[in-house]
Formats: structure tokens, C-alpha cells, sequence
């Protein structure tokens, strides 16, 4: 069996992201470790790998109950080898206009050897869009599936933003947030990238089955899971540290403390990848996991595409635009001329010396501002001295 072959049986055999499976393969190398399964000889030594809490129990009665464990784990391994078959399996995803990925290939990004013994065995793209140059520069938006208008509007901005800017965006291609992202980011001609707890063949949520026919065109589907392979709830929490290890970078966008997007967050964090959340409404509940992380300084306030690719971007070459209030005409007077025009009375006239006294000038400066200020219609000439000009200065 090759290694490709072998990596695609390790895809049956056990579940996305089994540590144990993984320290196997990397010891021993995929054929090998199939071997070892179908053989069911899994080494003395491997008990050890096991990463329980120490026990109060005997040194020696606790290796045998991990022992014991280890033996249950190969033989469910093997009842799974028994109706594995790789030939079939790669044949099957190549008809369906897929292709497998493994660790050594042009297109696999490195940046997954980061999740260590969780790293995936292999994956399925299905796509136009190469994974690896893809994922350079990225940025994985996630937040709440149950998404307000607000949340929806915000993560579409963010991902025609990214998209327009030339940063790809990765997200799991869920209802809300997921969706909004990934429609945002198809407005423009950077791939977008969806990482799926299922079959590169299997549309969920089916309603999402003509957005996926678009991200294939002008991006990519991403899957460990074997073809044919459906949901399940912890196969959606281990797919999120695949949307955290391939981007620079993650966004929350609306998420209640207990959403799964958080879950993305902290493998962000583990993984040493900026992490950043959106603030909404204070009295929002579906955004209060997004002020938990800032709260905690887990997260960074962003409120603009600018501002993420700030934090993910080269330092000091993708600064985000500092925001600034409008310019007005009063912002171009003089500071001098500025003092002038605040002594001079609104309603009642005055005279220049008065109003020289009040701004601080000597006589022949107020003159001089006084004229200045009357052919730009702040001020106007009365019988009692010099006044402002109704309605001559709206910026005041």
C-alpha cells in the first residue's frame, strides 16, 4: 500500500483529529501504522502516550487500565480498516472532480504542521483555487449561525472588504455569519475557502448547495473527512482548528458565550494567530462573547476590513486608515484668526478694541482678522462695532 493509499484508509479509520492516531503516524509513518492496525499489535510502550491526569492509583495497575484502553482503541480501529477501501475511495473523489492533498505535496500548507498529532492525514479540495497560495494571505471570519441583520451586513462588508484587498477569507460555510463571509468575499477576486465538517461531496447545510457550487469556481471546498462522510456535532468543534491553523488570522463576528465560533477563538489563540472580534450592541446577546474576548484582552477591537489586515498584514506596510471627522472651513483659519472670531460677539456689535482685549491681540491684529473674517462671511459691520454674521458660519 503506498502512502497516499494508506493516508486515505487513516481517513476511515479514525475520527478528524485523533491524537493518538496521530503520534501512531508520525512514529511509524501511515503504512506502518496500518499495519499495525490490521495486525492489532499496537507496542507496550504506546500506553504512554496517553495524556490523563495522574491517579492516585498504583503506577502499575494504572498501565494496565491504559493498556487496556489502547487495546479497545486498535481493535475499533480495525473493525473500521475491515471495510476500508482506498482504492475505491480515491477513485471515487477523483470522479467527483476532487483531489487529495498530503503532507509533502506543492499544494499542502505548512502551516498545519502547527496543530502537531491533530494534524489531518490528508485532505479533499474541491475547487479551482490552489489551498496553499490561498491561505498566504488569509483570514478566517466566523461567528453565530443564528446571525442579526447587523451581524450579516458586517460580515459581508468584511469579506467583499478582504476579498477587494486581495486577502482570501476561510469559514466553515455555515448559515449567518459563515455564508455572509463567504458571499462578501466571492463580490471580489480573491478565493474564498470553506472548510467543511463532512464530504468535500456532501453539501451541508443543503441550502448552502449553489454557494459552494460558487466557491468552487473561484475557490476552494476543504475536507478531512472521507467522500460520503456526513456531520456530526464534534466533528463541527474539531473542524474549527483546521479554520484557525490556515489563516494569518481570525474575526468574530456576533457570538453569545457559548457559540462555537469561540471555540475557533481559542484554537486561534493556542495556535499563536491574532485574534480579533467585532463589537456589537451592548444589550445584543449574540455579541456577547464577542465583548467577552475583548474584555479579557484575548481580542482585538476591529471595527473595518482595514483594520484586521492592519493586525494581520506586514507591520508597517498595511496600516489601516487613521478615521477623521470632516474638514470644515473654520478647521483652515489661523489659529490667531480662530481667537478673533471666538471674542466677537453673536448678537449685539462691539467694538475692535473690545474685542481685542478678549481674544488677547494687540489693535492693528484684530483689524486685520476683522477684515479677513468679514470677506469670508464670519463677520459682519453693525452701527455698535463688528458682530457675527447670521447664519455666515455653520461650522462653529
Amino acid at each position: 500500500m503506498s502512502d497516499r493509499l494508506a493516508r486515505v484508509a487513516l481517513m476511515r479509520v479514525a475520527e478528524p483529529g485523533d491524537a493518538m492516531m496521530g503520534r501512531l503516524v508520525a512514529a511509524h509513518g501511515p503504512q506502518a501504522a496500518v499495519a499495525r492496525i490490521r495486525e492489532g499489535r499496537p507496542e507496550p510502550g504506546l500506553a504512554g502516550w496517553f495524556a490523563d491526569s495522574p491517579h492516585r492509583e498504583p503506577a502499575g495497575s494504572r498501565h494496565e487500565r491504559l493498556t487496556a484502553r489502547l487495546g479497545r482503541m486498535f481493535a475499533s480501529w480495525a473493525a473500521r480498516l475491515e471495510t476500508a477501501d482506498p482504492v475505491r475511495d480515491l477513485a471515487e473523489g477523483e470522479r467527483r472532480g476532487a483531489r487529495l492533498v498530503v503532507p509533502g505535496d506543492s499544494e499542502w500548507p505548512t502551516q498545519l504542521d502547527d496543530l502537531g498529532e491533530s494534524r489531518p492525514h490528508a485532505l479533499w479540495l474541491h475547487g479551482e483555487a490552489d489551498l496553499r497560495f490561498s491561505c498566504l494571505r488569509s483570514v478566517a471570519v466566523v461567528g453565530s449561525r443564528a446571525a442579526t441583520p447587523y451581524g450579516t451586513h458586517v460580515a459581508a462588508e468584511f469579506g467583499a472588504g478582504l476579498s477587494e484587498r486581495g486577502w482570501a477569507v476561510i469559514s466553515g460555510g455555515a448559515y449567518g455569519i459563515d455564508g455572509a463571509a463567504h458571499r462578501g468575499a466571492l463580490a471580489g477576486e480573491t478565493p474564498t475557502v470553506v472548510v467543511l465538517a463532512c464530504g468535500a461531496d456532501v453539501a451541508y447545510p443543503s441550502a448552502h448547495h449553489s454557494l459552494f457550487a460558487a466557491v468552487r469556481s473561484q475557490g476552494v471546498l476543504v475536507s478531512e473527512c472521507p467522500m460520503g462522510a456526513t456531520p456530526t456535532r464534534p466533528r463541527f468543534l474539531i473542524r474549527n482548528r483546521l479554520i484557525a491553523a490556515l489563516s494569518r488570522g481570525t474575526v468574530v463576528i456576533e457570538a453569545a458565550v457559548r457559540s462555537g465560533a469561540l471555540n475557533t477563538a481559542g484554537h486561534a489563540v493556542s495556535l499563536n494567530r491574532h485574534l480579533a472580534a467585532v463589537p456589537g450592541p451592548v444589550t445584543s446577546e449574540t455579541s456577547a462573547g464577542c465583548h467577552r474576548l475583548i474584555r479579557q484582552g484575548r481580542a482585538v477591537c476591529v471595527t473595518t476590513p482595514e483594520e484586521m489586515i492592519e493586525l494581520v498584514g506586514a507591520m508597517g506596510g498595511d496600516l489601516a486608515p487613521e478615521p477623521r471627522g470632516p474638514v470644515l472651513p473654520r478647521d483652515r483659519l489661523s489659529p490667531e484668526i480662530r481667537r478673533v472670531l471666538e471674542a466677537v460677539p453673536a448678537r449685539t456689535g462691539t467694538g475692535p478694541a473690545t474685542v481685542a482685549v478678549a481674544a488677547g491681540v494687540d489693535l492693528d491684529t484684530v483689524l486685520s482678522c476683522l477684515g479677513a473674517l468679514a470677506a469670508a462671511g464670519y463677520v459682519e459691520r453693525v452701527p455698535r462695532g463688528w458682530r457675527l454674521r447670521p447664519g455666515g458660519s455653520p461650522d462653529r
